[in-house]
């Protein structure tokens, strides 16, 4: 039993990522949603709604970029969001946590099969191969994962650049600077750069926007993942992260610039691939070859980093005994956590080969909600338990507690915006993880918060949290049996 206990101390991810890799993994997952996706708030509200939709929710991004910085570097194990989770709100939000960044990744990987499938059949003119590309999409990456993050993300950081310089190639061709395209200060006051500013559906219509708004950026978070794996966590999570989200919204503000430039706002609002589709009005074939090349390389580097991730969660809860201990296995060669890896291929093609792109992808995104108010909840009670100065912190979160406020207000909102279409979908993700509580409080609760690997980190134990002292004890007292 001794034995038993003392395994998961030994678990370890090899340190070899430099803050390019982080910036890889966090612009490489979210990059899709500026080739795809986002343009739905358009039709939500109108163009200028979109941009408004895409500004407040970068705020939500930029507060919640802050807060993971903060504790991503304090605390930096594989796991992320659940790590921190299980060290302030305890098991049972943990537990919830890292099922839900599982689930959010795995439902992007699946998506972003789901597209490249499209995509592919289309330029193969139209040929049933839907399904073989799915499954050689998520075969193939998911092997690259396998043989370890230093490749899978040097990879990522390959084709993510390549996919954003893309982007700006189709901005600058439309000559973003002439005369046509400045504020010009005798027009009417409801039109500006040839908008019309007026909201179609009314200002409902930008809180509407918000629940395709989130696509500029779902997934950053997971940059801070790679804390474990980084050689010097203290400058690479939040140096990566924080370079990663200035990355997307200048992106996203040029995609939006770009797209509505080319293509009347009714068409855009319904298209399937925004930015293809402002190629092929510019009638170039260099850009048109060029957007084909940065929508599938974006939809590739997104299934990467998803699948990094969510392997990561999954490793992270086995390491604690939440799930069967033989799912944290480390490859005794390439240092990945490769049943992890093995984890997400049959489910990712399962929700892949279900077809329903709109629905996994909403799912996906209440997943990632349902982690994000809890976030905020844990940078609050990490500064209220180990005030400045108690602890080292190699990154400190500014004007603290306002951006956990904010991602907090944010969050909820967005939350709200999900009963303008798909109530159901939202409903049915928080009953689902409803009955991941009850799972764990019926199931596992004795078991895992027996286990002395659930508080690793040497903090001072606070005054709320005096158990904390009595598990690290029984653990030192296993290993030294």
């Amino acid at each position: 039993m001794a034995q038993e206990e003392r395994e998961p101390e030994k678990v370890e991810l090899r340190k070899v990522l430099r803050p390019f890799h982080v910036w890889a993994l966090g612009v490489g997952i979210v990059l899709v949603g500026e080739f795809m996706g986002w343009n739905f708030t358009i039709a939500k509200g109108g163009p200028i709604a979109s941009i408004l939709a895409c500004w407040f929710i970068g705020c939500l991004y930029i507060t919640l970029v802050l807060v993971c910085s903060e504790m991503g570097s304090a605390m930096p194990r594989a796991g992320g969001p659940y790590e921190w989770t299980k060290m302030l709100m305890g098991p049972m939000a943990a537990w919830i946590v890292g099922v839900a960044v599982v689930l959010e990744y795995i439902m992007l990987e699946a998506a972003d099969s789901l597209v490249i499938g499209a995509i592919m059949e289309d330029v193969s003119g139209g040929e049933s191969i839907f399904f073989f590309w799915v499954l050689l999409t998520v075969t193939i990456l998911s092997l690259l994962n396998y043989r370890g993050v230093f490749l899978t993300l040097t990879t990522n950081f390959i084709i993510t650049f390549i996919a954003y310089v893309t982007i700006f190639i189709i901005f600058f061709y439309c000559r973003p600077f002439t005369e046509s395209s400045i504020l010009d200060m005798t027009l009417p006051v409801r039109s500006v750069l040839g908008y019309d500013v007026t909201l179609p559906y009314g200002w409902v219509g930008i809180l509407a926007a918000f629940q395709y708004g989130i696509w500029y950026y779902l997934g950053i978070e997971g940059a801070t993942m790679a804390a474990e794996e980084c050689r010097v966590p203290g400058r690479g999570v939040p140096l990566g992260t924080v370079a990663g989200m200035c990355t997307l919204l200048v992106g996203a503000t040029l995609t939006w610039f770009t797209c509505t430039r080319l293509v009347d706002w009714t068409i855009m609002g319904v298209s399937a691939y925004p930015l293809y589709d402002a190629a092929l009005a510019t009638g170039a074939v260099t850009i048109i070859g060029a957007l084909f090349i940065g929508t599938l390389f974006s939809c590739l580097a997104s299934a990467n980093g998803c699948i990094n991730d969510a392997s990561r969660s999954w490793f992270a809860m086995a390491r604690d005994g939440f799930v069967n201990e033989w799912w944290a296995g480390v490859h005794p060669k390439y240092k990945s956590p490769y049943r992890g890896v093995i984890l997400t291929m049959p489910l990712a093609i399962a929700f892949g080969f279900s077809g329903l792109l709109d629905q996994v992808i909403a799912f996906s995104i209440a997943s990632g909600l349902m982690c994000y108010w809890i976030l905020a909840v844990d940078a609050m009670l990490f500064r209220k338990r180990w005030p400045l100065g108690t602890i080292k912190r190699e990154y400190v979160s500014p004007w603290h507690p306002i951006p956990a406020l904010t991602l907090l207000i944010l969050t909820f909102l967005t939350m709200i915006a999900f009963f303008f279409g798909y109530a159901i979908n939202f409903a049915a993700a928080m009953v689902f993880y409803l009955v991941c509580g009850a799972y764990y409080w019926f199931y596992s609760k004795k078991r895992v918060e027996r286990h002395g690997q659930m508080f690793v980190f040497e903090f001072p134990v606070p005054a709320d949290r005096p158990d904390i002292k009595d598990r690290r004890r029984e653990f030192r007292e296993v290993i030294e049996e």
